[in-house]
């Protein structure tokens, strides 16, 4: 998920914002308008398959996903939880770049490709940008954001006695016994310490993710492909021990996430609506891409807006707790919120996430990973970075897809984003800077 890469592309405008302050204005970031229209379309300006992840096609397809793959519903609920505006507008600090260049939070979003920006503070709405074509209604895809959705289905049903993080991956997937996950367990799975064999390395055509796309419907299939994402599964061999090293595998979400189905008995659509997505009060149905055999893509088919996006992001801050309506303003406050607050995914899971485990920190320090986010590792489908008042919990996806959830200073930041590149180390890096520096703000006293 992230890369060393540190070409910064210029030749893509930046997007016109109305944002936290004026900016430049320019173009359309990507010239992206024309995408789409007309009757039929113009050859170059068809989303399809084969382009919808390179841009400029990719700003038009992740807001509309289910108009080129087949996508479940995630219902939502009919009590939204409320996101009452804050007394005070969002900040605009100053942010070190990772080339040694300052500029402000402001200008760090309009750099990164944002589509949306949401930030809540102690449960109120600070901001709420869109770039043009966005809305509050936009559904966005998030990419791998939705492997720390599934991640949290699978602590609710671990809480619930169904699903043992402790077990074999056999004892819910019987097939997985012929392939490389055989004598991997499902806590192997959610922290991605398998030693199955693949690459996530997504400008190689021949690495194994990009393989799993095609199974999946994600990009035109070729002869020999499997057919489906399960089958796919099936077909990975192993290239090392099980709980060793960290290493960053979508396929371990999608296994995930079958044993998820399996212990259940549900589809992760209807687990993500009914343990997630309705408790937590999000405001509007999400949904999630399926392959050919009706199976979800775990790792990272979920779209949502913006607005559901940093509800999730309040539900980590209030260590699994959604807020109840009602009450002052109808929301929970810091005071009363574990008296008021309804409890979606276990206290303690969410704990033992920013709590690494003994080898969880070793794991990734000895990766690549540790050049990005120094101090951090990986837990229960999990980015989770040292910040000044303790760990952040962080959920990342490719081309800029981010939550970043501070229980100390109670602060979320949603941001949905159009990369032209799916990693982007300078990116990444300088929205998480801003991400802190604006949560440094919120937070310091008499703000």
């Amino acid at each position: 998920m992230v890369g060393r890469h540190v070409h910064r592309d210029r030749g893509l405008a930046r997007p016109r914002w109305a944002s936290l302050r004026v900016m430049t204005q320019v173009a359309s970031h990507d010239n992206a308008a024309g995408l789409m229209t007309g009757f039929p379309p113009a050859p170059d300006a068809r989303v399809t398959l084969d382009n919808w992840q390179d841009p400029p096609f990719n700003r038009w397809a992740f807001r509309h996903m289910r108009e080129l793959i087949p996508s479940q519903p995630i219902p939502a609920g009919t009590d939204p939880a409320p996101l009452p505006a804050a007394s005070r507008p969002l900040p605009d600090p100053p942010v070190w770049r990772i080339d040694g260049s300052t500029a402000t939070a402001a200008e760090v979003f309009a750099d990164t490709y944002t589509d949306a920006l949401v930030v809540l503070h102690d449960g109120h709405l600070v901001a709420e940008r869109y770039d043009e074509g966005m809305t509050a209604a936009t559904p966005h895809l998030l990419m791998s954001v939705s492997k720390s959705l599934v991640g949290c289905v699978a602590g609710i049903l671990a809480g619930r006695g169904q699903l043992d993080p402790a077990a074999p991956v056999t004892a819910y997937v019987p097939e997985a016994g012929s392939s490389g996950y055989a004598g991997a367990t499902v806590r192997d799975l959610l922290d991605m310490r398998t030693g199955v064999a693949f690459r996530e390395t997504y400008t190689a055509l021949d690495a194994e993710v990009r393989v799993m796309e095609r199974s999946m419907g994600w990009r035109p299939a070729r002869p020999g492909d499997p057919e489906g994402a399960y089958p796919y599964l099936l077909s990975l061999g192993q290239d090392g021990p099980h709980g060793g090293e960290f290493s960053y595998r979508s396929a371990d979400s999608d296994m995930l996430g079958w044993a998820c189905e399996r212990a259940s008995g549900v589809r992760m659509a209807d687990l993500i609506s009914a343990l997630v997505w309705q408790p937590m009060g999000a405001e509007r149905d999400g949904e999630i891409t399926c392959d050919a055999l009706g199976s979800a893509i775990h790792d990272g088919g979920v779209s949502a807006t913006a607005r559901d996006l940093a509800r999730f992001g309040q539900l980590l801050t209030d260590g699994g707790q959604a807020a109840v309506p009602g009450g002052l303003g109808g929301v929970v406050t810091p005071g009363d919120n574990r008296a008021r607050g309804r409890q979606v995914v276990p206290a303690g899971w969410l704990a033992a996430t920013r709590t690494p485990g003994p080898g969880v920190r070793e794991a990734f320090a000895v990766t690549e990973n540790e050049f990005v986010l120094p101090g951090g590792w990986y837990r229960n489908q999990f980015w989770v970075i040292p910040g000044p008042g303790g760990p952040v919990l962080v959920c990342l996806g490719i081309h800029g897809q981010l939550v970043y959830a501070d229980q100390a200073t109670r602060t979320v930041v949603a941001k949905l984003s159009s990369w032209p590149e799916p990693q982007h180390t300078a990116y990444l890096v300088d929205t998480l800077r801003a991400c802190a520096a604006l949560a440094a703000h919120l937070a310091a006293p008499g703000y």
